[in-house]
């Protein structure tokens, strides 16, 4: 099987598209993720796949919280950008972005979001180039917007995102 049908076969698994922030006591940073997911119910933990070089993992590692908010339709290509296309270590992507600070000390980003949800890592698994972080959720809330949800075709799509050259995530 050749890397081709691999990647043509997984651009059929549907995805949304997700801020995830993280914060320690001297820096917050937040992604664009396509890899969130609900693993249990009962209790409630979500997963979510963050890349080794990127620095939200760093903090993450640190801190073992993490908020995520899944994106609606009505988020621009410049919004997403400014949490996807740049890195944290130099950028302050929350200058032009409106967030309130959840119970874990994550932001919680406001705008172009449906719902958040603060987690605590409990375990950790190491995929190679990923880190795949499992948290029991803590908080979590309900946005006004009443916008669809984004997906990952709907970026591709309608959007017309693409990956950024250098991305340490392919969302």
């Amino acid at each position: 099987m050749s890397e081709v049908n691999i990647n043509a076969s997984l651009q059929y698994i549907t995805y949304g598209l997700y801020i995830v922030t993280v914060a320690d006591e001297d820096k917050k940073n937040g992604m664009i993720l396509n890899t969130v997911f609900q693993v249990t119910a009962d209790p409630a933990q979500v997963a979510i796949s963050v890349n080794k070089q990127s620095l939200t993992h760093e903090i993450l590692l640190r801190t073992n919280c993490f908020a995520a908010m899944p994106l609606d339709q009505t988020a621009t290509l410049p919004f997403i950008g400014n949490f996807g296309f740049r890195t944290g270590r130099n950028y302050d992507k929350f200058a032009k972005a409106e967030y309130t600070v959840g119970e874990t000390g994550c932001p919680l980003v406001t705008q172009h979001t449906l719902s958040y949800l603060e987690a605590q890592v409990l375990q950790t698994l190491d995929v190679g180039t990923h880190t795949l972080f499992v948290g029991k959720i803590k908080n979590a809330g309900v946005f006004a917007s009443q916008a669809p949800a984004m997906t990952y075709e709907y970026y591709h799509q309608v959007i017309k995102g693409k990956v950024p050259a250098g991305a340490t995530h392919h969302f």
